[in-house]
């Protein structure tokens, strides 16, 4: 049975400069730093980096919350993303986005008014 996300592993050719890019996304340094992976602690979840990989944007991706949708979607862009979807109004007050990191894999980002943090376990 799954009980929901834990973890979500982006494949990067560039560990060190991945590191330092999803630091400045993320606004903290990594809480595990090793050659063969890097965790970051995000809202209770994980992001993850490993290197060698071969990144992408097709197949299933997780999608991040955020606050405001415009706002950190001109963040991630300014922060040399590239934008692979805008800012779309899916129904209900959600809004989605993705990106490109400068790594080659899709990040996507909701802004969902639904998600209730406390719910999660």
């Amino acid at each position: 049975m799954l009980l929901g996300l834990r973890t979500a592993i982006y494949p990067v050719s560039d560990l060190p400069s991945a590191r330092q890019w999803y630091a400045s996304v993320i606004g903290q340094d990594p809480y595990f730093d090793q050659p063969f992976y890097v965790g970051f602690s995000v809202g209770g979840f994980e992001l993850g980096l490993v290197p060698d990989g071969t990144p992408g944007v097709s197949g299933a991706y997780p999608v991040w919350g955020v606050d405001n949708a415009d706002t950190d979607l001109a963040r991630l862009i300014e922060l040399g993303a590239t934008l692979l979807e805008p800012v779309t109004d899916v129904g209900d007050g959600i809004r989605v986005a993705s990106v490109t990191d400068p790594f080659g894999n899709r990040l996507g980002i909701i802004e969902n008014p639904h998600f209730q943090p406390g719910s999660v376990r």
